[in-house]
């Protein structure tokens, strides 16, 4: 499978070309601005080292979007989704779990009301 072209660095000033959002020197920076600033203080309570291995394990076996292979796009995924939030009593079972992209993965969470 072809890589995508690599695009600009998206920190403000920063010329670097990549694969992802932000160059290896500012996505340590921005990572920590977004945990700091985004995430609850009890995050780490909830997606420990535990959840780390189940989405490692569940990205190798499911390394397509879910939700574009069901329209017939190949769309490799960006995040391992909890179909019933931790928050509301969902587990790490491979049950609960949905690999999708990034794109999927916002419209799931606009349609669940807890994005803008």
């Amino acid at each position: 499978m072809p890589y995508k072209a690599k695009r600009g660095c998206q920190y403000p000033g920063c010329n670097q070309l990549t694969y992802k959002e932000y160059c290896i020197k500012h996505q340590k920076i921005m990572s920590k601005a977004y945990d700091n600033n985004t995430r609850l203080p009890d995050h780490n309570k909830k997606y420990g080292y535990q959840w780390k291995r189940v989405r490692v394990r569940y990205a190798k076996e499911h390394p397509l979007c879910e939700m574009c292979f069901k329209e017939g796009r190949y769309t490799r995924l960006d995040e391992v989704h909890h179909i019933i939030p931790v928050s509301r009593g969902g587990t790490n079972e491979r049950t609960n779990l949905m690999s999708v992209c990034k794109s999927c993965h916002n419209k799931i969470h606009i349609e669940l009301g807890d994005r803008n």
